[in-house]
């Protein structure tokens, strides 16, 4: 019985150790781009493990204008834009676990497809749905979570 305590005692000490060193930070980055400074959230939160980016449109940062030619120059717009906020934070797009992709028509998606197989070669898990209507008058969003 004493032993079966200290056994069960002992699990206790080591369970509360472990939770109180995975207690980890949580930051909350800004933009990396200027144009994006004023934004009223982040664009990316990292934790210990992962880094969960803010959703990105086929918007060219540099022009402030939704790439034009249809939804699969705003696709690779899109995904060109998520690498640069993964880069900055020294990841790659081979660092990428979850996709969450929204399309303002699921008419849209053979194409767009055509596209995103072309960047993510590793297969994150991904979720497709489509929604009346994206911000900034885009066809498609994309939010992805990465692994460090």
């Amino acid at each position: 019985m004493k032993y079966s305590l200290l056994v069960i005692w002992l699990f206790v000490l080591v369970s509360l150790q472990s939770c109180k060193e995975s207690n980890s930070e949580i930051i909350f980055h800004k933009s990396h781009e200027p144009s994006r400074a004023n934004t009223p959230f982040s664009d990316a939160v990292e934790t210990e493990d992962l880094l969960f980016l803010t959703g990105q449109i086929g918007k060219n940062h540099s022009t402030g204008k939704l790439a034009e030619g249809g939804i699969k120059t705003e696709t690779k717009q899109v995904i060109e834009n998520i690498k640069a906020v993964l880069e900055h934070h020294k990841l790659s797009l081979d660092n990428v676990v979850k996709c969450t992709v929204i399309l303002k028509d699921i008419n849209d998606f053979k194409d767009f497809n055509s596209v995103y197989t072309t960047y993510f070669k590793k297969k994150p898990a991904r979720t497709t749905f489509a929604a009346s209507g994206l911000a900034g008058g885009a066809s498609i969003e994309i939010d992805v979570i990465a692994a460090k």
